[in-house]
């Protein structure tokens, strides 16, 4: 077995990539997997329940655009479910803050502080249609590059879903 010091160093350096490992996913960016059909084709374009996790697309979350909540229409976020904060849904943006969207059955004004957000794949999508706008506090980051798998590395495009939205 090695030495108290050897030891020491190895925990040091360990700690040490911890630490900032934790920093980088917290403050900057952060590596987030994206399971099932919501967002078909942007991800997972064949999603496939045998393969599970192996068909995933992971993407990177930026989160510099949490410092003033700068959002756009067509941005692809992650954020924390309005019913449960462990789980974590990623949906584009449709309306910001004061406009009004065009729903199937109605018209909706998006609440200062929120956004509403669906899904690409609209018939398997769980979003704003059906749990509201979304605060922006319970937002975490937004996508801008496919990570995984290695034949779909790329930037993400910001499609923007036209006579959907007016202005307040």
């Amino acid at each position: 077995m090695g030495t108290p010091s050897v030891l020491w160093s190895i925990a040091n350096k360990c700690f040490t990539v911890g630490l900032i490992t934790v920093t980088v996913s917290d403050r900057f960016a952060s590596l987030v997997s994206v399971r099932g059909a919501s967002m078909s084709p942007t991800f997972n374009p064949k999603t496939n329940t045998l393969l599970g996790s192996l068909s995933d697309d992971y993407v990177l979350v930026e989160k510099f655009c949490l410092k003033k909540y700068k959002f756009s229409h067509g941005d692809v976020i992650v954020f924390c479910s309005p019913y449960d904060h462990k789980e974590k849904h990623v949906k584009r943006i449709v309306g910001l803050p004061g406009e009004w969207v065009r729903t199937h059955y109605d018209v909706v004004k998006v609440p200062e502080g929120h956004c509403w957000v669906e899904g690409d794949n609209s018939a398997s999508s769980m979003d704003s249609r059906s749990f509201g706008p979304v605060p922006l506090g319970l937002v975490n980051g937004r996508v801008t590059h496919i990570l995984w798998p290695p034949h779909r590395v790329g930037s993400i495009d910001r499609k923007i879903i036209q006579h959907r939205v007016s202005p307040s």
